[in-house]
């Protein structure tokens, strides 16, 4: 998608000598062990990340449905098979999207809107057959699906708009742009499918890991540049460390962080566990 490549035609090429793929060695996960990880014709090298996605989309679709019929999921409206098949497909879809939302991000820093914008309209829709478990904020004498949509709404204004917030706020006294706007539609979709809650604890952790994976960047970074300077031997310790220092907190204005990468990650892990670490953590107050 940020390559303006449909997914649909032409059919699947190799990136390397872009001869078209066969269905035989289309397979998830099957025809790329079976080819070695090389495509058939040129002998190229196809990246093991496409059997990363493969496996982790069918673990997640997998524990999508066992979240289902175990009711770890979110309560659904009517019983019967249907209501674990509708919340099977609900959680199904929430994967798909963030799956695709992460691993772009990671290699290109963009969120693409062909899976933000349509996500965001799908939460709000499965929210009127899959309950949004615990819709604390609002008028218990709604209806069930009113009081769903409610949640559902909620999440996706809270979510988007803190990030706006924080986003408009950076730009106003940096002066330059420090967060994407494709952070902010991802947070609206992550709160359309999980409500006010969950949206709110997918912030503390996306938050959460990002800084760690900050500070551990710059740490790494410092080490390295320290490293340098000392074999040089014509500077105290004391100069090194502080040069090193300051050449690694400048590497923020050359390196982005995915931020996305964590708020997917975070919602992925809310959607499974989110109101039990919720509860956890009510518990300690009670």
């Amino acid at each position: 998608m940020p390559r303006e490549l449909s997914v649909v035609s032409p059919r699947s090429a190799c990136p390397a000598c872009h001869q078209p793929i066969a269905a035989y060695d289309n397979i998830p996960v099957l025809s790329w062990l079976w080819l070695g990880g090389k495509c058939r014709h040129c002998r190229a090298a196809i990246s093991s990340r496409y059997v990363l996605v493969e496996l982790l989309t069918g673990a997640l679709f997998g524990l999508s449905y066992y979240a289902a019929s175990r009711g770890a999921a979110s309560d659904p409206f009517d019983a019967g098979d249907y209501s674990t098949l509708a919340v099977a497909i609900k959680y199904s879809v929430c994967c798909f999207l963030l799956i695709g939302l992460i691993f772009t991000d990671a290699e290109t820093k963009l969120l693409p809107d062909l899976l933000t914008k349509p996500g965001i309209v799908l939460g709000l829709l499965f929210s009127l057959l899959v309950k949004i478990p615990e819709p604390l904020l609002f008028d218990k004498t709604l209806s069930g699906r009113v009081l769903s949509l409610a949640n559902s709404i909620a999440g996706a204004v809270f979510g988007s708009a803190f990030l706006l917030g924080i986003a408009l706020l950076y730009q106003a006294v940096r002066g330059v742009e420090g967060m994407g706007r494709g952070d902010v539609k991802l947070m609206a979709l992550i709160g359309a499918f999980l409500g006010m809650w969950l949206t709110l604890l997918v912030l503390v952790l996306g938050t959460l890991v990002g800084t760690v994976f900050g500070i551990l960047l710059i740490v790494i970074v410092w080490r390295k540049r320290l490293a340098r300077r000392r074999s040089r031997r014509d500077e105290p310790a004391s100069v090194a460390r502080a040069k090193a220092w300051q050449s690694a907190k400048l590497i923020y204005r050359n390196f982005e962080i995915p931020f996305g990468v964590f708020l997917g990650t975070a919602a992925l892990v809310a959607l499974f566990f989110g109101n039990r670490l919720l509860n956890w953590y009510i518990g300690l107050y009670q």
